[in-house]
């Protein structure tokens, strides 16, 4: 069974950005971690706005802020999080949401999410006293929206924890799609959505998106690997957070021939339930899609992720980016797992659907996402919880990436 997951709370040129590979490929296997969270806690002192996170140790840690929206940003050493219940049950103070987990191997993540721009006034760590742990204290403050836009971003951190910055890989050029050696193992990159800090959806039953993900993409692994025709990499494999484009870039170093993201979404009418795939376009399939697309593509602001330098590109990085053959490969993969996938579960009307996002943005590999069903629909949420479910799912996906891959081979025979 399934468990829930510790998270609580509601200008690039195209060489450059072709040419960068994310160093999250490279990061070592994490450290044991330094410590365990016991608690956390935020109340409103009417002068400020104070968080308490209970700890077994001493920690170092560093702090900034982020605007659009305004968030506080607290990393801190790798933690065991044990505690039980939300620690923000309505928005306290300043503070809207509190989000927490790892966000890298080594490093752990709390998020703000704040109501008005706010400064932090002290933050400090207070020693073990008798029966009284560890304590890290935030204090904030609210201040004007032009001092919190002047001190936002990473390099205006406070505190003694260094930003951690991965070392990039040898940058590779843009590898026509199929064209990779013929003899080799296809190598399928598995994206489990969300992660980490970003839980994704919370389902009826309090299941976390980012459980299931992670639980379908191990069986598809699984499944794939058995075959003995494809060699298979997850972008997490664990309760990690991964920007979007870090996702990509996985799947681009390795020179991966596809890549599938694994997701299960929600949506307000709760009667509605079904699967569906998802592949790239400037142009979203309805209403719903484009919806969705934007649901997904903000998952880097819930990690705490810096955008500003980058968004005028990230807007309108499609038309760069969005190489012909890829979207035509993985259309046609989609069309392939569609018909596998409706022999085992319901599909949502139009089921091949089309929409902006980001994780599929990859100028050479050609990408999928996988809508594995409503978290939101009682039905859809009792069945992807389970093991056989899911591996009736992932069976499916294995079948058409089979015809996939034995359809391109009989074109290029042809």
């Amino acid at each position: 069974m399934l468990e829930r997951m510790p998270f609580f709370g509601p200008g690039l040129s195209r060489r450059t950005l072709l040419a960068t590979v994310a160093g999250s490929v490279l990061w070592p296997m994490a450290a044991r971690a330094l410590g365990v969270a016991s608690s956390i806690r935020v109340h409103d002192h009417g002068t400020h706005t104070r968080l308490v996170l209970e700890l077994s140790e001493n920690i170092e840690f560093s702090i900034f802020s982020l605007a659009e929206p305004y968030r506080i940003v607290a990393d801190l050493p790798e933690l065991d999080w044990t505690m039980q219940g939300s620690p923000l049950a309505h928005p306290t103070g300043v503070v809207k949401a509190v989000r927490y987990g790892l966000f890298q191997p080594g490093r752990a993540r709390i998020v703000l999410d704040l109501l008005d721009p706010a400064a932090v006034k002290n933050a400090f760590v207070l020693p073990a006293t008798g029966g009284t742990p560890h304590r890290f204290v935030i204090d904030l403050e609210k201040t004007s929206r032009e001092k919190f836009v002047a001190a936002a971003g990473p390099q205006n951190r406070i505190g003694a924890l260094a930003a951690t910055s991965a070392k990039p890989v040898p940058a590779k050029g843009v590898a026509p799609p199929g064209k990779k050696e013929a003899n080799r193992k296809k190598l399928i990159v598995v994206d489990p959505g969300h992660g980490g800090v970003d839980p994704g959806t919370i389902g009826l039953s309090g299941i976390y998106e980012k459980a299931i993900t992670l639980a379908a993409a191990k069986q598809l692994k699984s499944r794939l690997e058995a075959t003995g025709r494809y060699r298979v990499q997850l972008t997490r494999e664990r309760d990690l957070s991964l920007e979007l484009a870090e996702r990509r870039d996985i799947a681009r170093a390795a020179e991966a021939d596809l890549f599938i993201s694994l997701h299960a979404d929600s949506i307000a009418n709760k009667d509605i339930r079904g699967l569906s795939v998802y592949t790239l376009s400037e142009k979203a399939s309805d209403r719903e899609a484009e919806q969705l697309a934007e649901k997904e593509n903000s998952a880097d602001n819930i990690i705490g992720v810096d955008l500003s330098h980058e968004s005028q590109e990230v807007r309108h990085i499609l038309v760069d980016l969005a190489q012909r053959e890829s979207m035509n490969l993985a259309t046609k993969l989609a069309d392939r797992l569609i018909g596998e996938l409706k022999r085992e579960t319901t599909l949502l009307r139009n089921g091949h659907r089309f929409a902006r996002f980001a994780v599929l943005k990859s100028p050479d590999v050609p990408s999928v996402l996988i809508e594995m069903g409503y978290l939101s629909n009682r039905q859809d949420e009792a069945s992807l919880k389970t093991e056989a479910y899911r591996g009736k799912l992932m069976a499916a996906v294995v079948r058409g990436v089979d015809t996939h891959f034995g359809g391109l081979q009989s074109a290029s025979r042809g």
